[in-house]
């Protein structure tokens, strides 16, 4: 039986939209020791899925890494499994300011909307 590579680079899996990109730039460049965000899920039953971003010091060695531009984006790969085809935008409507999940949970229910990385609350990789 032949085992593959586990490969750490998120390719086109997960997409983050150039404004999204920016403003989470900028939120890793006013921290200190901060090496990216993490992107998480967690939950199920009842209430569904939900999903988070947090800062990271240190991957792991199950993350899966997006890099951009000087971001970088990681991923645990059960997540990442989660997230396929999901688009991270970032949305000012009047006085309120967030991350949307767009096309999130498609196949199995769950919320598209986050206030910020370490806010309230907070795959094998292709």
């Amino acid at each position: 039986m032949h085992n593959e590579a586990f490969n750490h680079t998120i390719t086109d899996e997960l997409r983050i939209s150039p404004v999204a990109q920016d403003k989470l730039l900028e939120m890793i460049e006013s921290e200190q020791d901060i090496n990216g965000i993490r992107i998480y899920v967690s939950g199920g039953g009842c209430g569904g899925m939900t999903y988070g971003m947090t800062f990271i010091d240190t991957p792991t060695e199950f993350d899966c890494a997006w890099e951009r531009n000087g971001l970088k984006v990681y991923v645990d790969a059960v997540a990442l499994n989660l997230l396929e085809g999901v688009e991270i935008d970032y949305k000012h409507e009047g006085l309120n300011q967030s991350f949307v999940f767009t096309n999130v949970f498609a196949q199995t229910g769950g919320s598209g909307v986050c206030g910020a990385c370490g806010a309230a609350g907070g795959g094998g990789c292709a």
